[in-house]
């Protein structure tokens, strides 16, 4: 995905994220796992961090593979690691898909790798990372996705006609396995894991960014949890000739099985959306209404700030924006989802949603 001038400036984000549980205390914690590319055609054999002073004298861009790996605010403290590799140790393959460095490697059924950061390193800011020890060892099984159409081609992508794009491969992901963090292993299972996987591509992170996921999902109507449902949405920034338009959103909605998606990339569907978000002292806070051919979907979601993981990341340009990534598993909502029946609508259900991924990232302020 990162060719022609995205490989000189361009990044890639390979995200996935789950919930493990600590066998004697029943404990559960949400843990993510990254791997993440950045600027690959100007690396080399050395790792080059933008942040570094002496790489910023020399005017050097950030060109690494970085393997990021840690656990999200709970019951403790949130952890973010980060272990940087040069280019040139990275191996992948497009199909099958498999991607490795190191001792570290993800493929489309299967994850594992480690990384041990000592107290010294972590406290090199350049570094962006906290002291910690974490391995993991998943079977995957990607359920449900998201595509979200002929934006994300090649001809777009040349265009860009996006500064980042999205593929929500696995917004409903299960997962099975072990992980261990700073010596404590937890398990991971498939009916608890809530796990969710995604990739994000592009000449720069956008801004501002907003982004909820969630497979633990409530009715109201059957009175249970649903077992083939999810919710995925990412923000966007569209470009036209390189302009900048107002910001959208890509939604899809998976309802037992079936996906209603709003998706203004697709014009067949006909999407119209409006949206609103605050902040206050305790939480973040989000509601949406989007509306389709065939249905309509009214979302109010909302996560905790002292849930949430400020996690910062440089872009292809070696610019370090000043307010970082929000990121947290204690996503949670309400979406009344409705059918359309001619001029009227026909509520399906009433959905709840817990234990949701949640990413917030705001412009700076001038």
């Amino acid at each position: 995905m990162l060719r022609g001038p995205l490989s000189r400036r361009g990044y890639l984000s390979w995200w996935h994220s789950f919930q493990g549980r600590e066998p004697l205390t029943g404990d559960m914690r949400t843990f993510f796992v990254e791997y993440f590319v950045i600027n690959p055609a100007l690396g080399a054999g050395e790792p080059i961090l933008g942040q570094l002073s002496s790489n910023r004298k020399k005017g050097l861009k950030p060109a690494y593979v970085c393997v990021h790996a840690g656990v999200l605010p709970g019951t403790d403290e949130g952890l973010s690691l980060r272990s940087y590799y040069p280019i040139d140790e990275m191996k992948s393959l497009e199909t099958p898909f498999y991607f490795q460095v190191g001792d570290c490697s993800c493929s489309e059924n299967h994850l594992s790798g480690y990384v041990d950061i000592s107290e010294e390193e972590a406290q090199y800011k350049a570094f962006m990372t906290d002291a910690g020890s974490m391995e993991w060892n998943l079977e995957i099984h990607k359920a449900v996705a998201f595509h979200i159409g002929s934006i994300a081609n090649p001809l777009f992508q040349f265009l860009g006609a996006l500064d980042t794009f999205w593929h929500g491969e696995g917004i409903r992901t299960f997962y099975r396995g072990t992980v261990t963090l700073n010596g404590t292993v937890y398990e991971v299972s498939p009916e608890f894991s809530y796990g969710y996987a995604d990739r994000h591509w592009g000449k720069k992170p956008n801004l501002p960014r907003f982004q909820f996921a969630g497979c633990r999902i409530h009715s109201e109507r059957l009175g249970r949890e649903l077992k083939h449902s999810a919710i995925a949405l990412d923000g966007c920034c569209p470009r036209f000739l390189h302009i900048p338009l107002p910001n959208r959103i890509f939604l899809q909605i998976t309802y037992m099985g079936e996906d209603f998606e709003f998706n203004f990339a697709r014009p067949s569907l006909f999407t119209r959306m409006k949206w609103s978000s605050r902040k206050t002292n305790k939480r973040f806070l989000w509601h949406i209404k989007a509306q389709n051919r065939s249905a309509v979907a009214k979302l109010s979601l909302n996560c905790r700030r002292e849930g949430m993981l400020p996690i910062r990341y440089e872009n292809p340009d070696g610019h370090l924006p000043r307010t970082p990534l929000f990121v947290g598993g204690c996503g949670i909502g309400t979406i009344e989802l409705y059918r359309r029946n001619g001029k009227d609508l026909e509520l399906l259900d009433k959905l709840f949603v817990e234990d949701a991924l949640c990413m917030r990232q705001a412009v700076p302020k001038q």
